[in-house]
C-alpha cells in the first residue's frame, strides 16, 4: 500500500485512518476531517482547509493522498457516454467510461494497466498486463469522475482494462474502500464484477458472500471454441466454471450473468444457442448478448442485426432469460471491447 516508502491514505478505510493518524502523534478526530477532504477530492494537504499548517506539514513528509490526473475526456455524440484518459503517477494511462442514465450513473472501471487474459477481439489485451492498479488507483477513477460531472456514480461495473480477479487482493480492498459508508458508500448490489473464468478466484469471492453481481465471460459453449477466442479457456474448462458459479449462487443467492460476445460466423449458430441452453438449464443466471464491437487487430465482425434478435429468441424459447446489451460509447472508443492502455513518456 506503498508508494515512494510514504503511506497512500486513500488506501486506508476510514478506521485505520483513525489509527494511522494517531500512530503518527495526532488525535483521531483529524482523520475524520482528513477523509472528509478525501472524498472530496482534495488534491494536496493544502486544500484541506479545516488542519492545522503543522499537521499538513508532517503528512507531507509521510503520506500521499493519492490521486490520478485527468489526461483527457472524449464525450460520445451519441449518447452523451464520456471515456476518460487518466495519468498514473508512473505515466501509464488509463480509460474509464462513465454512463449517465436516466435513473443512474454508471461508471466501467479498470482494474489493471492492460490484462493477460489474451481475448482475442479486446483491444485491452494486446499489450499484455503492464501492471496491476493499487486500489486507490481503481477507487480515483470513480471520485475523479464524479468531480467532473458533479453527480454521485450510484453503479460500478469493473468491466474496463484488465482481469479484476487477477488482480484479487487489491480488488478485494477497493470493494471493501468503495462500500465505506463515509466515503463512497455505493452498495455491493450495486458492482459488477466481470471475469473470464478464473475458477479458485471464484470460489475464494463466493466464500466471501458479497451480494455484488458476477458476470463471466462464455462467448463459446464449446471448450475448444472458446480456446480459440480466449486463450484463458486452456487453464479452465467450461464445467469447471459452470460449477464455481453454481458455487457461488449457492453462497450469495445471486443471478449470475453469463456475458456473450457475439461474432458472426464463429459462435452465432443455433448449435451454439442449444448447447449454451443445455449448459444453464436451472441456473439462476441470464445471459447478456454482446454484439462484438470492432478493434483495429482483429477481423471479427458483428453479426447482422436480425441474427443477433434471432440468437436471443433461440435461447429465451429454450427457458434462458437473455438480454442484447446496446453499445454505448462506441464512436469514441469507448464501448465493451475498446479500451486501451497508452504511455506518456518524458514525465517530470
Amino acid at each position: 500500500m506503498e508508494s515512494s516508502n510514504k503511506v497512500i491514505l486513500k488506501n486506508l478505510t476510514h478506521d485505520e485512518l483513525r489509527d494511522y493518524i494517531e500512530s503518527i502523534g495526532e488525535k483521531k478526530f483529524r482523520a475524520n476531517q482528513i477523509f472528509s477532504w478525501m472524498y472530496k477530492n482534495a488534491i494536496t494537504f493544502d486544500d484541506m482547509k479545516n488542519i492545522s499548517g503543522d499537521l499538513k506539514r508532517k503528512l507531507s513528509e509521510v503520506a500521499d493522498i493519492g490521486n490520478i490526473e485527468q489526461e483527457a475526456c472524449f464525450e460520445s455524440k451519441i449518447d452523451g457516454t464520456k471515456k476518460y484518459l487518466f495519468l498514473l503517477p508512473d505515466g501509464n494511462i488509463i480509460e474509464t467510461v462513465m454512463m449517465d442514465y436516466s435513473d443512474r450513473v454508471t461508471v466501467c472501471i479498470s482494474s489493471q494497466v492492460g490484462c493477460r487474459m489474451g481475448c482475442d477481439f479486446c483491444a485491452s489485451t494486446k499489450e499484455g498486463l503492464i501492471r496491476n492498479l493499487e486500489p486507490w488507483e481503481i477507487l480515483d477513477q470513480i471520485l475523479k469522475v464524479e468531480k467532473d460531472i458533479g453527480k454521485r456514480v450510484s453503479n460500478i461495473v469493473m468491466m474496463g482494462s484488465g482481469e479484476p480477479l487477477d488482480n484479487f487482493e487489491n480488488t478485494k480492498r477497493f470493494l471493501k474502500l468503495v462500500n465505506e459508508e463515509e466515503g463512497l458508500n455505493i452498495g455491493y448490489r450495486h458492482i459488477t464484477l466481470s471475469t473470464c473464468g478464473i475458477v479458485p478466484k471464484m470460489y475464494e469471492l463466493a466464500d466471501m458472500q458479497l451480494p455484488i453481481n458476477l458476470a463471466i465471460s462464455l462467448h463459446s459453449p464449446f471448450d475448444e471454441k472458446r480456446k480459440e477466442i480466449m486463450p484463458v479457456a486452456k487453464s479452465f474448462k467450461i464445467e469447471e466454471i459452470i460449477k464455481a458459479a453454481k458455487y457461488l449462487i449457492s453462497k450469495t443467492n445471486r443471478r449470475v450473468t453469463f456475458e456473450y460476445s457475439l461474432i458472426k460466423g464463429v459462435n452465432d449458430s443455433k448449435k451454439e444457442a442449444d448447447e449454451i441452453a443445455k449448459l444453464l438449464k436451472g441456473m439462476l443466471c441470464h445471459v447478456n448478448i454482446i454484439p462484438i464491437n470492432k478493434i483495429e487487430e482483429s477481423n471479427y465482425e458483428k453479426p447482422d442485426k436480425s441474427f443477433i434478435y434471432k440468437f436471443r429468441d433461440e435461447l429465451e424459447s429454450k427457458g434462458i432469460n437473455a438480454t442484447i446489451r446496446n453499445s454505448r460509447g462506441s464512436d469514441i472508443g469507448g464501448a465493451c471491447g475498446q479500451l486501451r492502455r497508452k504511455y506518456k513518456k518524458n514525465l517530470i
